[in-house]
């Protein structure tokens, strides 16, 4: 076994780094306590045979972020309710205008009954058709006034006074697919932080590939599944349509992590643990195991472990683990 491990390396050319692990045990030295076992050494030509690529890590700053869902909600019943409440208004309208002129009619007819010209009847016919005109426009009033509380408690205050104003221009956007309404819900107990305007969103998951929302506006109703506080945003993603689901990454707290940024391609994972390389000097490569990450667009940032300026592997760090587990199967040999 051992002679086909050299042969794969004498091929890969990077035998001269490594002891042959056919030496005599006894003749090798013995390692200090203290000596440094999660490494690798490889000389400058070795590392251009190899293709070894680094990159110096920048600092970087990042705020914890909770991990919810929401969906992407069709505004037609909320149209459907601007449009009853136009209707109600124009009634209302129709109503009044009539009111006003059974008024007058009551005035003249009282001023012709009280010269003698009429008779009482007929006066008390024109109080009566004010007495209708008045019902239907209070009745005008109380449709109008059903709706607008039926708005606020589906929609809140924000979606229901864009939605019955005069003109509706802040819904524009809905209606032309430039943006599109997504109600996104918390966990049980979680509120959105103060001053959290902003989230990420995104259909499949992906959070190097969210886009962001903004806050419209905390929402009356929640979602039965989940029994968080739910709020509204609107995003501009075209890719986004009423009726998907979306994953959400929502801004916990107000005050950034201090770290770094460490390039996607720099983090390994064996047996379940997290870790990159880190070029300690010209030739030597130490493992430095990574107790923490989270993934943002630009790769993973971490705040324990690595600073700004160390330069990571990020090409041929599979090649560097396993150049290591061989030295660690020579020593157990």
């Amino acid at each position: 076994m051992n002679t086909l491990i050299i042969a794969c390396f004498l091929v890969a050319g990077l035998l001269p780094v490594i002891a042959s692990s056919a030496d005599d045990d006894d003749d090798q030295p013995t390692k200090p306590q203290n000596a440094e076992v999660t490494g690798v050494v490889l000389p400058g030509t070795a590392q251009s045979k190899a293709g070894i690529e680094t990159q110096a890590i920048q600092a970087a700053h990042h705020h914890l972020e909770l991990l919810t869902y929401g969906k992407a909600i069709n505004i037609q019943p909320l149209l459907a309710l601007r449009h009853r409440y136009l209707l109600a208004l124009s009634e209302g309208n129709s109503t009044k205008a009539r009111l006003t002129q059974s008024e007058q009619s009551i005035n003249r007819a009282q001023a012709l009954y009280n010269h003698g010209v009429t008779a009482k009847r007929q006066l008390q016919e024109q109080q009566a058709q004010w007495q209708n005109n008045q019902a239907q426009a209070n009745a005008s009033q109380l449709q109008a006034q059903a709706i607008i509380d039926e708005a606020r408690l589906d929609w809140g205050n924000t979606l229901t006074d864009w939605a019955l104003s005069a003109d509706a221009k802040p819904l524009n956007a809905f209606l032309t697919g430039k943006q599109v309404l997504l109600q996104i819900s918390l966990p049980a107990g979680k509120q959105l932080a103060a001053g959290v305007t902003d989230i990420a969103v995104e259909s499949s998951g992906k959070r190097p590939q969210a886009t962001y929302a903004k806050l419209i506006s905390s929402a009356p109703q929640i979602d039965s599944t989940v029994q968080g506080a739910s709020y509204f945003f609107a995003s501009a993603d075209p890719h986004l349509k009423p009726g998907m689901r979306v994953s959400a990454w929502v801004t916990e707290q107000q005050d950034a992590l201090s770290g770094v940024n460490v390039p996607k391609s720099a983090l390994l994972w064996y047996l379940d643990q997290a870790f990159v390389y880190v070029k300690s000097n010209d030739d030597k490569f130490s493992k430095r195991v990574i107790s923490g990450y989270t993934a943002t667009p630009e790769g993973y940032f971490v705040s324990d472990g690595l600073e700004a300026g160390e330069q990571v592997v990020v090409v041929g760090g599979q090649l560097l683990l396993s150049e290591e587990l061989r030295g660690q199967l020579q020593d157990d040999d």
